[in-house]
């Protein structure tokens, strides 16, 4: 599973609107592009077109992620079928659509703004439906580690696969004791860290008198 940009965003405003607005559930076509591009609550902010939606939705169908119905008046109007595709209940479905809407976040913010859509009594609920997330044979989420200052983990969807990362490795739950495990490295990154410590070696030897003659 690979999702577009474009797909998973289309799906996170269909999970989203139908837990929040659900008298204006399915969407029509307009109400989804509104959806995509609204200001608040997204990550980033986007300008998505009729046709660029449209195009997420042809993709998403055949795939039976989402579907198209016609409501009164002959409007099209379109929903979700992760529930069914995937085997979601509404609290995962809740932290799948926040992440897929808004990007990496720790539980707390998972916890506040799923608000609208469930209600989580604690972070450990919340961390239980990660790592239900994380342990799946095709995990939906992935646990990033701490960033600069904050003292949770934050967690990342996969819906468009492995997340890409400049600074080092990242970690997945461990399926089998809900702990964690370290995705290694890629060959260029650990061909730069070898290049480095074999620059730290030469200086010392350097250092302690112990490099041969040329």
């Amino acid at each position: 599973m690979q999702l577009t940009d474009e797909e998973i965003r289309v799906l996170g405003c269909l999970i989203e609107k139908a837990a929040t607005t659900p008298d204006q559930y399915p969407l029509s076509t307009n109400a989804l592009v509104n959806a995509c591009n609204q200001k608040s609550s997204r990550e980033p902010v986007v300008d998505y077109s009729e046709r660029v939606v449209t195009e997420a939705l042809l993709l998403l169908r055949p795939a039976g992620l989402a579907r198209t119905v016609t409501g009164g008046g002959r409007v099209v109007k379109h929903r979700h079928v992760l529930d069914e595709a995937w085997g979601l209940d509404p609290r995962q479905l809740a932290v799948v659509a926040v992440l897929a809407l808004r990007g990496p976040q720790t539980p707390g913010e998972l916890r506040t703004r799923t608000e609208r859509y469930v209600g989580f009594g604690s972070l450990a609920e919340v961390d239980d439906v990660l790592r239900s997330l994380a342990a799946r044979p095709e995990p939906l989420v992935v646990d990033l580690g701490r960033g600069p200052g904050q003292s949770q983990n934050r967690w990342t969807h996969l819906l468009g696969g492995e997340p890409e990362l400049g600074n080092g490795s990242w970690t997945v739950a461990d399926h089998a004791d809900g702990g964690t495990r370290s995705q290694a490295p890629s060959r260029s990154e650990l061909e730069a860290r070898v290049t480095e410590l074999e620059a730290r070696l030469s200086r010392l030897e350097e250092a302690l008198g112990l490099s041969g003659p040329g």
